[in-house]
Parts: structure tokens; sequence; C-alpha cells
């Protein structure tokens, strides 16, 4: 098979999968979940032979991996739409097949674990049907997922499906039908437990939020279409279409034409990718399963959208002469720079395992989306993969330890505990020693200890580039940011593994099995060493024992191959004291935390303490200045528009056509239709009739003189027309 059919293939396992479930395997739980992690495999398989040729062919940058089909006819020519893997997509496609395939093998196990004879659902909460409150004392009716189990799998195979589509596709529109199957399917997903009203509100919460910057990126695809006639990458990126571009000057905005419809297409990512302002998503999607959590957050949706920056990077630099930033990029990288400082903070005073992890998701994109501010493409991308695989660790380990307390909650019976706050952990690294040892790689690993995780090197590549072009506002607040990540990245490993047990359900809580802890050693191996393929090759000591192949292979992508900045110690000093003092830091602080304490923070930070707990109160910001001034708009233009003049136009039209019924009643069909042809005809044929009933005598003698005398009229009349 050649490799471009093989690419063609690649999203149809999951696809295929998909529709096999909902259609006819949705009532056998076994083979329902062995058809999605089969089409997993298969993918996987596909896109491991795609990217081991891709890495094994010459000047692959110049010569990719590329077939298209004319699609929809326009005029004289047709819109196309393809395949294409280049260096970027095939390593993006490398990181995706591993982590989806990990991760649906992971949800087996998650799905199935801890489940005691039907008497419990697969999150440890009491039987179908039954009524329990929540920690503010609300109360909800609990649905049991078993009817859903296989709907699970169908909606990740699906989601699957639209990340493949996404990384193959060699043009715009295929790349956005691809983001919106997974904006549909994170709806779907995220919304999982619908019984539960947080999730049905989170689940609508994360669709609206990136439909906004979903509008922004549709209007940046239909003004590259009707700038270039293309949509296809390879015929945009051009040197002469992009110098068109460059220096078209747009009159409203006076962007280029190049940099307005790269910022628009931004705006689509600022939503997919959760950046601030439009991070309030990513946060609540903790409320769908576990999986669904590592497969938005590292392997697919939120990477998608820095996916979408780098594969559209020639468009956002196209007027950089290499000084100063252009306006676009300048915005990026202020978008980028804040909200890595900003989710850094709020995540600091979270004790929710899995939204301390989304907080650090929304931190570490937004270190890659200020390297693409900056024009650094390849640290970018080196952080794009190797967060993908941490983070995807981290989120499957932070589902195993709530598997593991959840298992507690089964043991002593007392549903209201909470499994997934850290609080009420603690101790777990005797009970769950395998999540514990795979969580403390890809904490590290997130955190960037020095030279042995994947973390370091890619993270530390964001900060060289920051220094090497002098932006120094961004390499401060990044540093600052890197130093958070490792401070409470630490305080989560020590609440959680460290000291002792501080619940009953956390003495009780044990090992998951071997399909939950399988995919986390995998990701392990990734989270240490894919850092070693992206070496800096003047690193003192061990630079050029391995060559730098990401920089070399992915820089091919690029018309222009970028070039490897010079080493310095200076970010590599800030890189090695914010990591490790973040993390000695944070265990410092959190070592000796007891069941019922404060946390440490809470009294030194004061009032700021509950302003980061409360994430910068951005949920009720919106809520009062967006959502209810919405809602109230919408209500004065039912009272306004829609009862004041659409029913006013509509009752205008009742009236006038009862006046015109009136008139022609009372000056047409009456007078005329009644009286004269109705009413009229009938008197006429009346009068006759009255009149002619006195020629029916009943006697024989008088119709016979009548008849006679009828005779007698006729030959005279005959006779003298004859005669004359």
């Amino acid at each position: 098979m050649t490799t471009e059919t093989l690419i063609w293939l690649l999203p149809l396992p999951p696809l295929l999968a998909f529709f096999l479930i909902v259609l006819f395997t949705n009532k056998n739980k076994a083979l329902s979940h062995s058809i999605a992690v089969g089409a997993a495999l298969l993918s996987f398989a596909g896109s491991m032979v795609v990217f081991f040729r891709a890495v094994g062919a010459e000047h692959f940058g110049e010569h990719p991996f590329t077939s298209f089909v004319n699609w929809l006819p326009t005029g004289d020519t047709f819109l196309k739409i393809g395949v294409l893997i280049d260096p970027l997509s095939a390593v993006t496609l490398f990181f995706v097949a591993w982590t989806i395939l990990m991760i649906f093998i992971y949800s087996v196990g998650y799905h199935n674990f801890g489940q005691p004879q039907g008497d419990h659902d697969h999150k440890g909460l009491p039987p179908h049907g039954a009524t329990v409150a929540d920690a503010h004392g609300h109360q909800h009716t609990v649905l049991s997922v078993e009817p859903m189990y296989s709907r699970f799998f169908a909606f990740i195979g699906l989601f699957a499906f639209g990340m493949y589509t996404l990384v193959i596709s060699d043009n715009l529109l295929t790349l956005f039908v691809g983001w919106e199957v997974m904006g549909l399917c994170s709806y779907l997903l995220i919304g999982f437990w619908f019984a539960k009203p947080s999730a049905r509100a989170a689940g609508i919460k994360a669709f609206m939020t990136t439909r906004v910057g979903d509008v922004f990126m549709l209007l940046g695809i239909a003004f590259l279409y009707s700038a270039t006639g293309t949509l296809t990458f390879r015929e945009i990126f051009t040197v002469e279409t992009l110098h068109v571009l460059a220096t078209t000057i747009t009159p409203v905005f006076g962007l280029s034409a190049a940099g307005l419809i790269a910022l628009l297409l931004f705006i689509g990512t600022i939503g997919k990718s959760a950046q601030w302002p439009l991070h309030i998503w990513l946060p609540d999607a903790m409320e769908g399963p576990t999986p669904v959590s590592a497969m938005i957050h590292a392997a697919t949706m939120v990477s998608a959208g820095v996916y979408a920056v780098l594969r559209m990077f020639p468009l956002l630099t196209a007027d950089f002469h290499g000084h100063n930033l252009t306006p676009t990029m300048s915005v990026v990288a202020f978008i980028g720079t804040f909200t890595a400082i900003f989710a850094a903070t709020i995540a600091l005073a979270q004790n929710d395992i899995k939204k301390v992890l989304a907080y650090s998701t929304i931190s570490q994109l937004g270190f890659m989306i200020a390297a693409l501010g900056m024009g650094a493409y390849i640290a970018a991308a080196f952080h794009l993969v190797t967060h993908a695989f941490f983070k995807a660790l981290l989120f499957l380990g932070s589902g195993s330890v709530i598997h593991g307390m959840e298992h507690g909650v089964l043991h002593t019976g007392n549903h209201h505990i909470d499994p997934q706050d850290m609080l009420n952990m603690g101790g777990l690294r005797k009970k769950m020693p395998i999540t514990f040892w795979t969580f403390l790689i890809g904490g590290f690993a997130l955190s960037g200890f020095p030279l042995v995780t994947a973390g370091f090197w890619s993270k530390d590549e964001i900060l060289a580039d920051a220094f090497a072009h002098g932006h120094w506002t961004i390499l401060a607040t990044l540093s600052i940011a890197a130093l958070m990540t490792a401070f409470y990245t630490m305080r989560q490993i020590t609440l959680t593994f460290f000291g002792e047990p501080r619940t009953k359900e956390a003495e009780h809580a044990h090992e998951t099995p071997w399909t939950m802890t399988l995919p986390l050693a995998f990701l392990s191996v990734f989270a240490v060493g894919f850092g070693w393929v992206g070496i800096p090759e003047h690193f003192p000591g061990i630079g050029g024992l391995l060559p730098n192949w990401f920089h070399h292979f992915v820089g091919g992508t690029l018309l222009e191959h970028p070039e490897a900045v010079e080493f310095s110690p200076i970010p590599l000093i800030i890189s090695l004291v914010v990591a490790l003092g973040g993390l000695a830091l944070g265990w410092l602080v959190y070592k000796d935390f007891k069941a019922g304490q404060p946390d440490p923070l809470q009294k030194p930070f004061g009032p700021l303490y509950g302003f980061l707990q409360n994430k910068w109160y951005f949920d009720e910001f919106y809520a009062f200045f967006v959502i209810q001034p919405v809602i109230w708009i919408s209500e004065v233009f039912t009272n306004a528009m829609d009862r004041g003049f659409i029913d006013g136009v509509l009752h205008s039209f009742g009236k006038v056509a009862l006046w015109i019924g009136d008139l022609f009643r009372n000056k047409f069909d009456k007078p005329f239709i009644n009286e004269f042809l109705g009413d009229g005809t009938a008197a006429i044929f009346q009068k006759a009739g009255h009149e002619l009933r006195y020629t029916q005598t009943g006697r024989i003698q008088s119709y016979l003189i009548v008849s006679a005398s009828f005779l007698i009229v006729l030959v005279a009349v005959l006779a003298y027309l004859f005669l004359a």
C-alpha cells in the first residue's frame, strides 16, 4: 500500500467504530470496547508506518507525502481537498496516535474497575436513581453510566476521527471539519454524565465558548479564500502568495491581509486551546470522565488549537522581518504570556486534583502560544509534543488516584466525601506505587526537572528563545509562571502521595488494574525519553552526543529552515532555579500538612488566596457582565421586538385583512354575489315557477288543448314561411 493511500485511511477506523457501536453493538459492552480499541490500534499502526517512512525520507520537508482530489467546482477550477504529511504533521501524528491508543486502553479499565456486583456504578456513587447531596448541599439524582458504556466508546472514537482528520488535512476546510467534530464531541463527552446538572452545564459552556472563537476562525477562512482563491496549505505558503498577503494593507484595521487573517484564525485557537479570555470552559471540562479530560487536555482538542497556529505560522510571520514583532505577533505573544502566569496563579489554590491539572494545561498552552508570538516555531512545536505525553500521563494518573479513592469510598460507604479533593488524600504512595511513580515522572516533566525529563528541554528552549531575541518581559513572566508550575506540581504530589492518609477512604485505597497502569508506564517513557530528541547541540556536557533531531526535522516544514539559538547559560540557570526552587519550596510548605489544617498559603496570601481559589472571579464576571446582559437583552427584545414590533406588524396585517374582508363582504359579496347573483337568480326562478305553476292543472283535456294550439300555430308559421 502506498503511503498516500494509507494516510487517507488513518481516520476511518475510529469513524467506522463509531457507527458500528451506535448501530449494532451498543448493548454489548465487551464487543463495543473491543471494536473501539481495535480501531485505535489500526490507526496507531498506520500512523507509525507513516511516521517512520517520513523520518526515513530524504529532503522530506521539500517533498512531503501529499495527495488530493477535486471536490467542488469553482468556475474554471476546483476546490481541492487532500491529505498532507510533512515534518510538523508527522510528529503530531506520532504523539496523537500514542496518546489516543493509551487513552482507549485506559478507558476499558476506568469504566470497569471497582464495580461491586452492580450495586454501584463505576464512579463509586449510590445505586441508579438514588438521591445524594453534593458538597454544597444540593440534591442530585444518580444515573448509572452502565447503559451508556458503549456510547462512551462510540463518542471517543468519533473524537479520534476528528483529530486524525485535522492532522492529515492539506487544507483549512477539512481541518475545520475535524476541528468542529471535536467541538461536538467535547460537548457530548464533557456532559457525558448528563444526570448531573453541573456536567450538563459544563458541556453547554464548553460548546458555546468555543463557538465564539470558531465564528472568527470561519471568518478568517473565508477572508483567506477570497484573497488567495485556495485553502490548500502548499498553495498558500508560497513566497509569491505570502508576499502579496504581507504587502496588502486592510483599510479598516491597518493590518496586512496576512496579519488580519492570522489574527482571525488565532481567535479560533483562543477558544479551542482555552486561552484568556475564553479559558473559562476548560476547568469545567473536568466534569467528564477522566479519559475525556486526558483527550481534551493533552492528545486532541486543546493541542489542535496550537497545531492550527503552527500550521498557519507562515501567515503569522509573513510581514515579520526579524526585528520588532508585528502587531499580530504581539497580540499572540501577549495572550500566551498572560495566560501562562494567569492560569498558574489559579492552580496554586485549587484542591481538586483534576482542576490543578486543568489550569496547568491552560498555563502550558500559554507557553506555546507565547513562543509562537515570538516566532519560536521549533520551541512551540517541541513543547506541544512533550506536553501531550506528560499531561496525558498526569490526567490518566489522576484518574487512577480518583479510582483508588473511590474504592475507599465503597469500603467505608461514605459517599459524601469528594474523592477528587487532595485534602482528603495523603499516603497513597504506599497504596498505589505504580500510579505514584508514573505520576511523579509526569509531575517532574511538567515542572521541568533538569536533564532527565522532556519538559525541561522543551520549556528551556522557549526561555532560551525569549532570552536570545531580547523579549525580556516574556522571559521574566514565563520564568515566574514556571516557578509557580513547579510549586503547585509538588504541592499536588505531596498532598496526594506523601504523609499519612488524612481520611479513612485514603487508608483503604489500592492500586488500579493493569489496563489503567500499563498506559501510565508507556506514557512515562515518553515523558522522559522524548526530550532527548531535542537536546541543543551546544548544550554543555551532553550537547552533540545526540543530534538535535527535532530541530532539524520539524524545521524542514518551513520555507526557510529556522536557525537554532546560540547557547547561553543564563536561560539554563533560570530553568534550573525555577524548577528546582519551585519543587523544593512546594515540598517544604506541604510536607507536614495534616488533616483539618487550613492550606499553608491561606494565611500569608490573605484575601488573595480566596481571589485565586475563586479563579479571579472570572465566572462571576462573565455571569454578571455577559450572561445576565444577554438574558436581559433577549427579554427586552422579546417584549419590544417580538411582542411589540413583530406581533404589532402581524396584528396590523390581521386588521388590514379584516378590513379588506369587510369591504369585500359589504360592497361586493353581499350586494352582488349574495343579493344579485345568488338571491336574485333564486328570486327569478322562484317567480317563474310561481307563474308557471298555473299551467300545471292536472287535467288531460287542458294539456291536449294547449298541445293542439301549439301545433296549429306551428303549422301556420311553417306554411307562411313556405308560401312566402
